[in-house]
């Protein structure tokens, strides 16, 4: 009987608990594996700190928001030869191996551990949708609600005062939350990381909507940039991977837009509301499918590889194919909504 260890690590997401159930489940019913969950990410895979799970210990938890091994972004290297302290807390726990659940930096440490030794296999997870090896990863679609409900929220208080209203959404360096729901709210204008806008141009579509007696309703991603900015907007110091912390180009382009049209405008930034409360349906299935595919992965010895979703198809690719590389959103693909801007 194998016994294997599961972590959640980086930042929280919608439909992390649906995959640690469909694993677990799968996984003892298929394989007759045991589980154990490392607590906060990382972290737990380096001090050994670890959770029993079984089905008891699953059950109804995959309508549950966050995760119930808890997360943090605590890097495997941060320890002075942290491989070799891995490998001694798994053969103490009588780990066999390694399931990381995660986004891009997670299955970058995830290949760089694999490299060092250690059997290790990832699941993408990551809200912004912006992973280049898989179609989309759960926690998007709950995002794409959460921010669709906030735009149309929005939009009858703007309407009532006929103002402009900016909502900011998450989005480092990929559009697609901003890009989806503002598709999906009517949003007059949609600003993503990449594809920068002119201040005037945005005016020139606020203006429009006004002259039409409607109320604007402009979506921004937070790492959006106008022409001359050479990166993102941020006050807020930098991560724990030394990258700023961005949020706040609504609350600069409100002001900007008020003062050059004259038109009343109010900013709301959404931030982590985003990543909280119970997953959609779909990042439920999503998930569980994810975990379903992973007992499958590790018995076929798939160690070093990726699930991913590719149309309706969970797939199997190396963690070459992920780490590091941003899917962005292709720029026909914002040229398309653009055309009915203002």
């Amino acid at each position: 009987m194998a016994r294997y260890g599961i972590l959640t690590a980086g930042g929280d997401c919608p439909g992390l608990n649906a995959v640690i159930r469909g694993i677990v489940l799968d996984g003892q019913t298929e394989h007759g594996d045991e589980y154990v969950g490392y607590l906060d990410g990382y972290k737990g895979l380096v001090y050994g700190n670890v959770m029993e799970l079984d089905r008891s210990t699953v059950r109804g938890i995959s309508k549950e928001g966050g995760t119930v091994l808890g997360t943090s972004r605590h890097g495997p290297y941060k320890e002075p030869n942290g491989p070799d302290t891995i490998k001694k807390s798994m053969r103490h726990l009588g780990v066999d191996g390694v399931i990381a659940i995660g986004g891009d930096g997670t299955m970058a440490a995830a290949n760089r551990l694999y490299e060092d030794g250690i059997p290790i296999i990832g699941v993408p997870k990551t809200i912004d949708n912006d992973l280049e090896a898989t179609d989309y990863t759960f926690g998007f679609n709950t995002a794409v609600e959460i921010a669709t409900e906030a735009a149309d929220r929005l939009r009858t208080t703007g309407n009532s005062h006929k103002r402009c209203m900016v909502l900011e959404v998450m989005g480092r360096h990929a559009g697609w939350i901003a890009l989806y729901a503002g598709m999906a709210a009517g949003a007059h204008a949609i600003l993503i990381p990449e594809q920068p806008e002119s201040l005037e141009q945005i005016c020139a579509w606020v203006q429009s909507v006004t002259d039409r007696g409607r109320a604007p309703m402009v979506v921004v991603a937070e790492g959006f940039t106008f022409p001359d900015m050479d990166e993102a907007y941020s006050d807020k110091g930098l991560d724990e991977f030394g990258r700023p912390r961005l949020g706040g180009i609504g609350e600069i382009l409100a002001p900007l837009i008020q003062e050059k049209t004259g038109i009343e405008t109010r900013a709301t930034v959404l931030g982590y509301i985003q990543r909280g409360g119970v997953p959609s349906a779909f990042d439920r299935v999503l998930g569980t499918r994810l975990g379903f595919a992973v007992p499958d992965l590790i018995n076929d010895g798939g160690w070093g590889q990726m699930l991913a979703l590719r149309g309706n198809d969970i797939v199997r690719v190396p963690f070459s194919e992920a780490a590091g590389k941003t899917k962005n959103v292709p720029l026909d693909m914002y040229e398309e909504a653009r055309r009915v801007f203002g």
